[in-house]
Parts: C-alpha cells; sequence; structure tokens
C-alpha cells in the first residue's frame, strides 16, 4: 500500500468518526481551519487538525464536512498539491477566489441545520462572516467547547513546551524596555488602557525573547496584556521559563499561567478598563469573553505588526551579515549541484539535504526558516511543493531545477530562491526565465514617493509576463522578519491586498514567477530592504527605493540577453559583482574559482 493510499484510507475512517462526533454535540457540519489558538503560519504538531483529518499538509487551507459532503478549500499555491494528497471522493477540492467557503456554505447549508466551530481556532472577522451566511440560510453557527477532532485524535500530540530564551540587545537593537514605553506612550495618546496582544511573533518582539514551539520560526507560544504603564501580564507555562529569563524581563513583566487568561480579561472589565484587540489575528474566544462582560473593546490593528516591521539599524545590519553567510553557503551548495546534477542520480531530497548541510556551517544558525522546496522538472511547477519519499524524483538533464530556501539566525532571517539550468535549457524555458527576470529587476530598480502601497508596484513584476499573455498565481513579495517570521506583514507586494504603504526599513521578498504545469518551474527571489533616496536632485517629495540584501548568483545560462535592455543588463552585471566581492571571502578556493564563473559580466 503507497502512502496516498494509506493516507485516503485513514481520511476515510477519520471523516467517518468526525461525523459521529457531531452527531453526540448536536451539529450537523464542522469548520476546520489550517490555524492553532494563537494564528501561527506554522503550526505545533498537535494543532495539525487540518492535516491530520485530510491528508492536506500545505500551510494554508480551510476544510467544511457536513452530514454528507464536504469541502476543502486552498489557494493557488497548493491546487495541485491538493489533488496530489487528499481524496477527492471524499472532498470536493475548491480554489479559494473562484468559490469561497462563504459562498459553499450559502449553496450547501439548509434551514435548520447547525455549523459547530472552535472559538479558538477563527478570528472576530471570520466568524461573524460565518454567522452571516448561517442567518440568510436559516442555519445556526455553534461555538464547541471541545475541538471533535481533538476528541477523535486518540494519538494527537501533546502541546509544547520548550525553553524560551532571551532574544539579546545585540540582535533585537531596542530594549524591551523601550519599547513597552513607546506601546504605552501609544495606548496613553488613544486613551486605552491596555492592548491584549495574541501573535506570538508580536509578543517575542515586544520582550525580546523567542523559542522553539513551533517549526521555522523562534516562538513562544502564549498571550499578553501590555498596559499603559508599560507593565505587561504575560500568560505561559512556568515549565518554559528559567531564572536567567526572569533577570531579563525584569519586574515589570508579571508571568501567569494560560489557564488564568479569562480571570484576568474578567478583572479588566471590573475595573473599567479600555482593552484594544485585533479582530483580525486574535480568536473570537476571546472576544467572547469580553462581550458577556460588557467591555469597552477597541478593536483595532494589532499595534506591534507595524512597529516589528519597521527594522532598526542594528536589525537591518544584521540581515546584510546574515545574509551573506547565507549567499555563502548558498554558493558552496551550487558549486557542488553544478558538479552532481548532470549525472542524473541526484534527487530532490538529496539536493535540499545538502543545502541543510551547508547552512548548519554557518556562525548564528539556528535552523530553516521554513520547509525546503526543491523541484525538478514538472514538480517545480508546484508554487509549494514538498519533497517526500513518494514524490521525489531525480534531477535530469535538461530540465530546470527549482530550490526555495531560507534560514534561521540569531542576526536575520532568509529566505532566497534561484531557479537553475541542468544541461541546456529550451529557448522557451530561457525566454521565460528572461522575462521573470526582467520583473525581478524591475521591482528592484523601481523609484517610489513616500506612501506607495506594495500593490502599487506589483504590475512591474509581472508587465513581461503579461506581453505574452501569461502570470503566476501568487504574490510578488512578503514581508521578512528579524529572525522571527520568514512571513511578516503588515508589508506585502502583491495584486490585491498590499494596502500598507511601504516604509524605510521594512524586508520584503522580490520573488516572480512563472509555472508551466507538468513541465517547469521558474522563481527568482531576493529579499530586498525599503531605503529612503536621497540623490535625485530635482526630487520634490520624499522618494524611496530598495536595497537588494540576498547575495546569491543568477544562473546565466537560463539568461535570453537579447531579451535584456542596457540598464537590465547593468543590473545583472552590478549585482553579480557585488555577490563575488562579498561572498568569495567566505568560501573554499574551488567555490571562488566556482564564483567568478558564475558571476562573470553578460
Amino acid at each position: 500500500m503507497n502512502k496516498r493510499t494509506d493516507t485516503c484510507n485513514q481520511s476515510v475512517k477519520r471523516i467517518s468518526n468526525l461525523r459521529a462526533c457531531l452527531l453526540e454535540l448536536g451539529v450537523d457540519g464542522f469548520i476546520i481551519p489550517h490555524n492553532d489558538e494563537y494564528n501561527n503560519e506554522f503550526l505545533p504538531e498537535n494543532a495539525e487538525r487540518l492535516k491530520w483529518i485530510t491528508g492536506f499538509d500545505g500551510s494554508a487551507g480551510i476544510a467544511i464536512v457536513l452530514d454528507r459532503k464536504a469541502a476543502i478549500f486552498v489557494d493557488g499555491r497548493y491546487t495541485l498539491q491538493l489533488s496530489e494528497q487528499a481524496d477527492s471522493s471524499l472532498f470536493s477540492f475548491h480554489h479559494l477566489i473562484e468559490l469561497t467557503p462563504i459562498k459553499w456554505l450559502a449553496e450547501n447549508l439548509s434551514s435548520g441545520l447547525s455549523l459547530g466551530y472552535d472559538p479558538w481556532l477563527h478570528n472576530l472577522n471570520s466568524v461573524e462572516k460565518l454567522r452571516e451566511v448561517c442567518g440568510k440560510v436559516g442555519a445556526s453557527l455553534v461555538a464547541v467547547d471541545e475541538n471533535p477532532i481533538d476528541a477523535i485524535w486518540e494519538d494527537q500530540p501533546s502541546p509544547p513546551l520548550e525553553p524560551i530564551f532571551p532574544h539579546e540587545l545585540c540582535y533585537a537593537g531596542v530594549s524591551s524596555k523601550e519599547k513597552r514605553e513607546e506601546l504605552a506612550n501609544y495606548l496613553k495618546s488613544n486613551d486605552t488602557h491596555a492592548v491584549i496582544l495574541t501573535d506570538p511573533a508580536s509578543i517575542a518582539w515586544v520582550l525580546n525573547i523567542r523559542g522553539k514551539d513551533v517549526p521555522y520560526t523562534p516562538l513562544p507560544l502564549s498571550t499578553a496584556i501590555l498596559h499603559s504603564d508599560s507593565s505587561v501580564d504575560w500568560f505561559v507555562k512556568k515549565e518554559k521559563i528559567n531564572e536567567s529569563l526572569l533577570v531579563h524581563l525584569g519586574h515589570q513583566v508579571r508571568i501567569s499561567d494560560p489557564d488564568n487568561l479569562k480571570s484576568i480579561l474578567e478583572l479588566q472589565v471590573k475595573n473599567g478598563s479600555s482593552l484594544q484587540i485585533c479582530p483580525d489575528t486574535a480568536a473570537s474566544w476571546i472576544f467572547d469573553q469580553l462581550s458577556f462582560d460588557g467591555a469597552d473593546i477597541r478593536k483595532e490593528v494589532d499595534p506591534v505588526i507595524k512597529a516589528k516591521s519597521i527594522k532598526n539599524k542594528v536589525e537591518l545590519d544584521g540581515s546584510r551579515s546574515a545574509h551573506r553567510r547565507d549567499g555563502a553557503a548558498i554558493a558552496r551548495f551550487l558549486f557542488w549541484l553544478s558538479a552532481n546534477a548532470e549525472s542524473e542520480k541526484l534527487s530532490e531530497k538529496e539536493a535540499a539535504e545538502k543545502l541543510t548541510e551547508f547552512r548548519k556551517n554557518e556562525d548564528l544558525f539556528q535552523g530553516l526558516s521554513f520547509e525546503t522546496i526543491s523541484g525538478a522538472g514538472p514538480n517545480g511547477a508546484i508554487v509549494h511543493y514538498r519533497v517526500d519519499e513518494e514524490s521525489n524524483r531525480l534531477i535530469k538533464k535538461d530540465e530546470f531545477y527549482l530550490i526555495d530556501s531560507g534560514g534561521q539566525y540569531l542576526d536575520g532571517t532568509t529566505d532566497v530562491t534561484r531557479t537553475v539550468s541542468v544541461g541546456e535549457p529550451s529557448n522557451e524555458m530561457r525566454d521565460r526565465y528572461t522575462r521573470v527576470l526582467k520583473g525581478h529587476i524591475a521591482i528592484a530598480n523601481a523609484i517610489f514617493p513616500k506612501g506607495t502601497t506594495g500593490s502599487q508596484l506589483d504590475v512591474l513584476a509581472r508587465q513581461y509576463l503579461w506581453q505574452l499573455g501569461l502570470d503566476y498565481d501568487h504574490g510578488t513579495g512578503h514581508g521578512v522578519g528579524s529572525y522571527l517570521g520568514v512571513h511578516e506583514g503588515p508589508q506585502r507586494i502583491s495584486k490585491v491586498g498590499a494596502c500598507q504603504e511601504l516604509v524605510p526599513g521594512m524586508i520584503l521578498s522580490n520573488e516572480p514567477g512563472y509555472y508551466k504545469e507538468g513541465e517547469y518551474g521558474i522563481r527568482i527571489e531576493n529579499l530586498i530592504a525599503v531605503t529612503t533616496l536621497n540623490n535625485i536632485d530635482e526630487a520634490e517629495r520624499e522618494m524611496l527605493g530598495f536595497e537588494t540584501i540576498t547575495l546569491v548568483p543568477l544562473d546565466l545560462n537560463c539568461i535570453k540577453i537579447s531579451l535584456l535592455k542596457d540598464d537590465e543588463r547593468a543590473w545583472i552585471n552590478n549585482y553579480h559583482t557585488r555577490v563575488k566581492t562579498e561572498i568569495s571571502p567566505l568560501v573554499d578556493t574551488e567555490t571562488k574559482k566556482w564564483l567568478r564563473s558564475a558571476t562573470q559580466p553578460l
């Protein structure tokens, strides 16, 4: 029995058990988001409920199970992956844009039915949308006290209890005391007594702490209330804390068990406190508690999200340093790949493991920032492909190999994608690669006025693909943290939803792509930092641009030089000069020799 058949058989049994459990609870359906209590991107094993019930292990998605039908919804990154992992006889598959879960519910719920949900796994906004659609069809929305998947998941892992450690000032750049005081001043200026922080990344940034509760992101899972006197009530398991961390935190941080959150919230309300909380990220359970008690709730975006997105000088310098070391590791890998890939004996999995090996030798390395995407030929066309024993294929001659990877270092977070040719690419492959590269360069060279948003820049990356009626089904850029999440907001470059103005200090990815299903995928990704441009003599307003901080060679063999303009060719040559100059001192003699060849001028 292969892995897929085994997964499908398990899903049949688990869906049956879930429906039996829902019958006992007195509800007719249940909604299962890829989420945990903290709205994390990467989840601890005990929270991988969507994966457990469906077999789909992507980082975003939602399933709905009714008495006689079920559906899974994913975005464009995961449509191919979904069809390979989940059972189409149990679930209908849907693209989130083409058919939303809300529209599906409107068509499949009927009067008198009830839909269950776990209030810890949905934010307030999503619950209000669910309540609205249920109301329109005459159904009811029911918050369950215990998640029914937890009730039937017999070998469910325990919640993580990993130690929490300080994020030292030499990497953070600003003390926790300064951050808390700045946030306290913000609260006082808005006549607000406290803000409830439910995003572990926000808490990690405010308290200058890190942890290991979830894969790939150094987060301790917790909740906090930051008060206008700059003190904090921090709800976290005491088993995670040692004496040195207590010294680091200081006397203004009061530690309490997570089970005490309800009583502390009740006390805040009883004292008449006005409480700010983010309806986009906080669990609806918290709003339920506050609403029952008649709290003065201020529904506002988490103020930490934007603050942590604007990196200070220490964080920016640290990111540059991390990218140099990361670039050296990738240069060693690409040299090794060039010597081994054409043998047609090297697998995607072996290549990914080899790159991790090279990274592990770099100073301050703490782990990967996400699971490496290592896709050869047709697998490269699966945007968020994850190689496993079953899908693993050999890298073959005359095809593209796409590797998207990143590292977590104490001084920064990296994320880089390179598409390389093994043997000789076709004329079409070179054409598409060069159009992606031209879009990448257009973003890297962009000059724009203060106040510009990522959605206003997105077209620059797509224009050369659009000329042939081509496009890619993902955003052009996401925010990146400082030894935090490889994906962070509010900064983005995308067709939709990128409404945050870009501010100096923000770090984003620049990653246009193109994917031909069943044949090959192309993505070129560097990280870029928003900078102020002071060298425009006739500028009448503040102008901004980007500094590219990733230092990894592009594959010259993939480029169709006749498609390049002079300024694009100059950008590539200047970039490669930087790569050679900054990376050469960090690598061995043989890699240095390869690097000279890989960065020769066009």
